[in-house]
């Protein structure tokens, strides 16, 4: 006699299958995101070390200094000399040799290289910003998973295989929230230093813009 499986049975395995076959690459991203956060907070550490604070005060002198030059030469020796980071000096000076253009042209180049800076800004937050929003999903997956069998396994009375759910359920939750607490503050920290970063860009590639539209 042939056994017929209800639909509703059916789908609900199928289910099952799909939510227990998933267990293993929610773990394994896990770990990856464990490790990934860890590296981080060691690169975090090295960019501090390593960074150039640039006051207000700097920015202020350097605007002053671009505005007064008698001869549109010397703003790329200004900005040479300039304590400001090398990315900056870059687009600033590529802008300063740009004075054969005309008008349009010069301040669409400006336009061009500073968006050039922000894209590369962006796909160094990106990864920060994606362990900060996946890390807690994957750790309530990891949460919910194994549950169910543990549940199941509670009914018939074993509460060992129910107390292996449970350590999985609340390490994966640990790992999960812990990588995505750490990817945000790191996001955080280093969106601030980036944000400073393009107001100070901005703010002399339009010193040197109006410098040459003089």
């Amino acid at each position: 006699m042939v056994t017929v499986i209800p639909g509703s049975d059916l789908l609900t395995s199928a289910l099952n299958v799909v939510s227990q076959s998933l267990q293993i690459p929610v773990i394994v991203f896990l770990l990856l995101f464990a490790l990934y956060a860890v590296i981080t907070v060691g690169s975090l550490i090295s960019e501090y070390s390593s960074r150039k604070k640039v006051p207000v005060r700097l920015i202020k002198d350097l605007i002053f200094s671009i505005s007064r030059t008698k001869d549109i030469s010397e703003i790329e020796t200004i900005v040479k000399n300039a304590q400001i980071p090398k990315n900056q000096k870059r687009v600033l000076v590529n802008i300063a040799r740009s004075s054969e253009l005309k008008k349009d042209s010069r301040e669409a180049l400006a336009e061009k290289l500073i968006e050039n800076e922000e894209d590369i800004i962006e796909k160094k937050l990106q990864a920060t910003d994606i362990v900060t929003k996946i890390g807690p999903t994957l750790g309530l997956m990891g949460t919910l998973i194994p549950m169910g069998p543990g549940l199941a396994a509670l009914g018939s009375g074993d509460v060992t295989t129910l107390s292996n759910a449970i350590i999985v359920a609340f390490d994966t939750t640990v790992v999960g929230i812990g990588a995505g607490a750490v990817a945000y503050v790191v996001s955080k920290i280093r969106r601030r230093w980036y944000e400073q970063y393009l107001s100070n860009l901005d703010a002399l590639s339009k010193a040197v813009l109006d410098r040459l539209n003089e």
